[in-house]
């Protein structure tokens, strides 16, 4: 069935025209407003919408986050289920809103839908109550009394839709799903780049809130193409946490803001990451030309719109870096020429790209094919030494675009690997004969990356229970937490402890007969069934 799309904002149980600003979606490809014909205009909310989807989601707070397991798991299913029976009309929307093609956003569509199902799983278990009971010792001097701990959730939570990933990292993305999961109402704000598919999401969640008959506050969706909606919404003293995936720029200005709270929240914001490659000598002896190619297609892959685009590569100088610098130069030269997000996006990458290209210290080893209105491959070069005492020369340039460095030995790629910022992933290419090598830079890379990969790229994020997407500082803004896999959920669970009350007082998982079966830990030890 196709949904009719309007441009309204969803606050609750309701749609309504905004009435801030109006804009337009735009087609990726062509740079232009999408026909009239096809979609509404858009218009922003206003402060006054904001106001009343967070008074509704902290009204919804207390009755969704005491539903039975199983209630909220199903709303969940229920989501998954009817974003799937969108069917065409999400897709195409989705390609001309994002400019990336029907696979990549079939899978993406597909990623939203098992993630949403992955935490309804989450929730049966019981397994992030992480409930934890320790009994009364009377005999003991002093005394202890009896102590209960769980987690429940943080409240409303303001979601930002990225731009990278229109479905997965957006209305109903890992952000919404583990939140929702948690127990926690969530206030979406779409991103002002694929408002069209917002919507068709939007609206599904909105249906299946009602078909589970909850507080109509558990989801709203707001649009605004400027920055009112958001900084009003992290503002609200409703809002107990923040889930955000863009600039470095957008994610530490949604910090200050919750930071400057009369009441300060977190944000959990993806922001920057340049996901460093180290080619050690054994595999780069081995299967240079390889991975070269392999290196090429993982940078280019989606026009480099990817958080882990691998934007630094590094190895030791020698013959066999040469031929990994000639082999890499051949497939970035042959790269087509690609469609960015957004016109916005495309302007930074060229004048990053360009930043880099004007460098003295920067060599320029390929160029892929250029296009009016499309983005250009490019593959940089840059010694160790120079990067070491400009580090500029390794900062994020979100696209198509690498940085090759070149390390005298192994102490120098050392020295970089301390100085480099935090970052979601760093990648090993080694064999057998690296293994002392490896050894000795784990303890070091460990510090740096929220995910260690051994031969392969890191373009490519599994959604389950040991996947971490996350890192230190700039990668994320909290580098305890991950945006992906079942441990998201944390991000939006606060621990509590109940101390003396009598059995029937206590929530369920807490009870000494266990009534949801939940696993627990009782005196330091896992719980016997």
């Amino acid at each position: 069935m196709t949904t009719t799309l309007t441009g309204e904002v969803l606050i609750g149980a309701r749609a309504k025209r905004g009435e801030g600003a109006a804009f337009q979606a735009i087609d990726a490809a062509s740079n232009t407003p999408i026909a009239p014909i096809a979609q509404p205009v858009f218009h922003g909310a206003l402060r006054g919408d904001v106001e009343q989807a967070c008074e509704l989601a902290d009204a919804a707070f207390d009755p969704y986050r005491t539903l039975p397991a199983e209630k909220r798991a199903q709303f969940l299913d229920d989501c998954a289920a009817r974003i799937e029976a969108l069917g065409e009309q999400l897709i195409e929307r989705a390609m001309a809103e994002s400019g990336l093609p029907r696979a990549r956003l079939e899978g993406e569509r597909a990623r939203t839908a098992n993630q949403l199902r992955m935490f309804a799983t989450l929730v049966r278990s019981g397994d992030a109550l992480d409930v934890r009971i320790e009994p009364a010792l009377p005999e003991r001097q002093p005394p202890r009394t009896d102590l209960r701990f769980w987690r429940i959730g943080v409240g409303p939570v303001a979601v930002f839709g990225a731009s990278n990933f229109p479905l997965a990292f957006s209305v109903a993305g890992g952000d919404t799903a583990s939140a929702l999961a948690a127990g926690c109402p969530v206030v979406v704000k779409a991103h002002p780049a694929h408002p069209g598919a917002s919507e068709l999401v939007g609206r599904a969640i909105q249906q299946a809130v009602a078909a589970a008959g909850l507080p109509e506050g558990v989801f709203s969706l707001l649009f605004d193409a400027g920055h009112e909606v958001g900084s009003a919404l992290v503002q609200h003293p409703a809002i107990r946490a923040v889930g955000f995936t863009g600039s470095r720029a957008g994610g530490l200005a949604l910090v200050k803001l919750a930071a400057a709270r009369t009441e300060p929240i977190p944000v959990y914001a993806e922001m920057s990451s340049v996901n460093p490659n180290l080619l050690l000598p054994g595999a780069l002896a081995a299967r240079g030309e390889t991975l070269a190619r392999e290196y090429a297609a993982s940078t280019t892959l989606g026009c480099g719109q990817f958080c882990t685009n691998p934007g630094l590569m590094l190895g030791l100088a020698g013959a066999d870096f040469e031929a990994f610098a000639t082999n890499a130069a051949r497939e970035f030269s042959a790269a087509a020429a690609g469609v960015m997000l957004t016109p916005g996006i495309l302007r930074a990458y060229e004048h990053g790209i360009g930043r880099l290209v004007e460098h003295p210290k920067v060599t320029t080893l390929a160029r892929g094919a250029a296009a009016p209105g499309r983005a250009q491959a490019a593959l940089l070069r840059v010694s160790a030494s120079d990067l070491l005492a400009n580090a500029s020369l390794g900062e994020e340039v979100f696209g198509p675009g690498s940085v090759l460095v070149e390390c005298a030995d192994e102490a120098e790629l050392r020295r970089v690997l301390r100085h480099i910022e935090g970052q979601l992933t760093i990648t090993l290419h080694a064999d057998a004969a690296d293994g002392d090598l490896v050894r000795a830079l784990l303890p070091l890379i460990e510090r740096k990356a929220g995910r260690l990969l051994a031969n392969g790229f890191p373009t490519g994020v599994e959604v389950c229970d040991a996947m971490v997407h996350g890192g230190p500082f700039p990668s994320t803004s909290d580098g305890r937490s991950t945006s992906v896999g079942t441990a998201a959920i944390e991000r939006f669970l606060r621990p509590v402890c109940y101390q003396n009350l009598a059995d029937s007082w206590l929530p369920d998982a807490l009870r000494d007969a266990n009534p949801l079966h939940v696993k627990r830990r009782f005196a330091g030890q896992p719980e016997r069934a």
